[in-house]
C-alpha cells in the first residue's frame, strides 16, 4: 500500500483511540492531483485547499466524477472569489466578517447550493491573523443569523507555540455556549491535542503527504 495512505491510516487509528468523532481533512494544497490520487482511491472523503483558483483547476473534474468527495476551503476567502467557490467547496472554514457572510448568502441563492460554514475565531488575538475576536463572537454570530447561512461550527488557527492546548480548551468553551456542533482545529503538529478537546475536524497536510517543496 502507498506510504501516504499508510500515514493516513495511522493518523485515523490514533484519533479514533481518543475521539471517534474526529474526521481528517487531508490538506492537499500545493500537491498535484497525482500525489493525492492514492488517498482518493483509498476512499478518503475530506480534502482541504487554501486557494480557490488552485482548487478549481485541481478538483472540478474529479468532483464531477466522484460526488462523495467533500472539499473544504481552509484559507482566507476574499469576497470577489465567492462566486468561484460555490458549488465546488462543500465546507468553508474561514467566515470572519459580515461582508463575506452577505456575499455567501447572495451566491448560495444564485447557485442553489448552501455550503457548510465555520466561523473563524482569532483565538490568540493575534494582529496578523484573520478571525473574529473572542469578545466580538456573540454579536457577530447573532448578525449572521439574518443571512440564512448553514453555520455548523467554529474554526481556529492558534498561535504557533509549543502547547496549543489552552487555545483548544477555550474554543471548546465558546462552542459549548452555542448550538453549534462542529470544531475545526488542530494540524499536523497538534491534532491529538485538538481531538482531546472535542475537535470534529483536524486539518492535516505534511503528516500525510510529506513536506511541501
Amino acid at each position: 500500500m502507498h506510504n501516504i495512505v499508510n500515514n493516513l491510516i495511522l493518523i485515523n487509528k490514533e484519533l479514533s483511540a481518543i475521539n471517534s468523532n474526529t474526521k481528517v481533512i487531508a490538506v492537499s494544497k500545493t500537491f498535484p492531483i497525482e500525489h493525492i490520487k492514492p488517498v482518493i482511491d483509498y476512499g478518503h472523503i475530506h480534502f482541504g485547499e487554501n486557494k480557490v483558483q488552485e482548487a478549481v483547476e485541481k478538483w472540478t473534474e474529479i468532483k464531477e466524477k466522484n460526488n462523495t468527495i467533500k472539499l473544504h476551503l481552509i484559507g482566507k476567502l476574499q469576497t470577489n472569489k465567492v462566486k468561484f467557490c460555490l458549488p465546488l467547496f462543500d465546507f468553508i472554514h474561514s467566515l470572519d466578517n459580515i461582508k463575506l457572510a452577505e456575499k455567501i448568502a447572495n451566491e448560495q441563492v444564485k447557485k442553489n447550493f448552501k455550503p457548510k460554514l465555520f466561523i473563524q475565531i482569532n483565538i490568540g488575538e493575534e494582529d496578523q491573523k484573520n478571525g473574529v475576536s473572542k469578545n466580538e463572537f456573540d454579536s457577530f454570530y447573532k448578525k449572521t443569523e439574518d443571512f440564512n447561512l448553514d453555520i455548523i461550527g467554529l474554526m481556529c488557527i492558534p498561535p504557533f507555540v509549543e502547547d496549543t492546548k489552552i487555545y483548544f480548551e477555550k474554543m471548546l468553551e465558546i462552542k459549548n455556549e452555542t448550538k453549534l456542533k462542529e470544531l475545526s482545529m488542530g494540524m499536523s503538529n497538534d491534532y491529538l491535542s485538538a481531538a482531546k478537546n472535542s475537535a470534529t475536524y483536524v486539518r492535516i497536510g505534511s503528516k500525510i503527504f510529506g513536506e511541501r517543496g
